[in-house]
């Protein structure tokens, strides 16, 4: 059959056949049924609200019994780990049975409330919450004794209900919504308080008298005159600008403040027993006079620092750490650094002096520095 007498044999309501496509109806449906390919979003709250829950949604799968988990343990242990255990209630685990437990962990579960069952706790020293879903805390009046108390990594905006513990000697809130530190008085023996990770700005210093005024830019870090015995202070990761209020502070020994928002040091108070400062990923451009003779780790790196300066009078200096900022001078190296007996360690990679000239970079600093046993990452291999 011809190809003229093939196309007048079709309905005339019917297109031509294309080469390589399948038949059509007079509309050019195929005989396929396509569906678009959309998204619908029927509980557009759980995207925003972390606390949503659907009534419909099928039941989560839980424990049968959270108190089977320590069938194992004798009534007479002094410690309890569950770690990564789902348990979701404390009450069910039915702790008053244990008297003599010292050491409590229950990290990475999913408790949002702290509530220990009455006649727990009397011996409890270490109290371990890390990483659980708890946004206020209470229910610690019992724990007279402890010493140790962890809460990182939770959902908690208020410090509170501590202030009674007056054994504690270390507490952890890293990794919360805590936006002011308060809330801490009375706490003489506190050794160790960490708040890295969190949400805490400087505030505005009050009026000392009401014919006075401040500086609205005068801020400080508020509400550690307590703590009279505290070594280390670890305030990395949050959003603080400016260092003042910490001249009470003479025992300390560690302080990091990391990942803030300082532009300058010239507000360090004396701290005449601080070993270690810590002030990477900050917006230094400039290094002050630092009133802390006892220094023996400096870590300045990742800022815009653009000279070596002020650094000569830390004779216990052990550690410098000041890779990725702007310095560029070997002299400056050499007269800051090179009269410092103890200093063992110093980074200083990524900076113009190291970039410009990688290959003789580190033979530059050990003509510069003769005593240090390790440039960067690599120890100087001793001939």
């Amino acid at each position: 059959m011809s190809t003229e007498n093939h196309n007048e044999a079709l309905p005339t309501d019917s297109p031509p056949p294309r080469n390589g496509s399948p038949p059509r109806d007079s509309k050019g449906w195929d005989g396929k049924l396509r569906v678009e390919k959309r998204a619908e979003i029927v509980n557009a709250d759980a995207l925003s609200d972390p606390d949503y829950s659907d009534e419909d949604a099928p039941p989560v799968e839980y424990i049968e019994a959270d108190e089977d988990l320590l069938d194992d343990y004798p009534l007479d242990t002094d410690e309890i780990d569950l770690v990564h255990r789902r348990v979701s209630s404390i009450p069910s685990l039915r702790l008053e049975r244990f008297k003599a437990v010292e050491k409590l962990c229950l990290r990475q579960n999913g408790i949002a409330h702290i509530n220990f069952p009455e006649g727990f706790g009397q011996a409890l020293i270490d109290l371990d919450l890390y990483d659980n879903l708890i946004s206020h805390i209470k229910g610690l009046e019992a724990f007279q004794e402890l010493t140790s108390l962890d809460l990182s990594f939770n959902n908690i905006k208020h410090i509170k209900n501590v202030n009674h513990l007056k054994k504690l000697t270390d507490i952890y809130f890293v990794q919360n919504k805590i936006s002011k530190i308060e809330n801490l008085d009375g706490l003489s023996l506190l050794r160790n308080l960490e708040l890295g990770a969190n949400r805490i700005r400087v505030r505005h210093a009050p009026l000392t008298h009401k014919l006075q005024t401040t500086d609205p830019q005068e801020q400080e870090i508020e509400n550690l005159d307590s703590l009279t015995n505290l070594e280390e202070l670890w305030l990395g990761k949050n959003k603080i600008t400016e260092i003042k209020n910490l001249t009470h502070l003479t025992t300390l020994k560690i302080l990091d403040l990391k990942s803030n928002r300082l532009t300058t040091l010239s507000h360090l108070p004396p701290l005449p027993s601080l070993q270690e400062l810590y002030l990477s990923h900050n917006a230094l451009s400039a290094l002050s006079a630092l009133p802390t003779p006892s220094l023996r780790v400096l870590d300045i790196s990742n800022n815009k620092i653009q000279h070596l300066e002020h650094l000569a009078p830390l004779s216990l200096l052990e550690e410098l750490w000041a890779s990725s900022n702007l310095l560029d001078s070997f002299e400056e190296v050499e007269r800051e650094l090179g009269g410092i007996e103890g200093l063992e360690t110093v980074y200083l990679e990524a900076n113009p002096l190291q970039l410009r000239g990688p290959a003789v970079y580190r033979n530059k600093v050990r003509l510069a520095l003769p005593g240090v046993r390790q440039i960067d990452a690599a120890f100087v291999r001793v001939e």
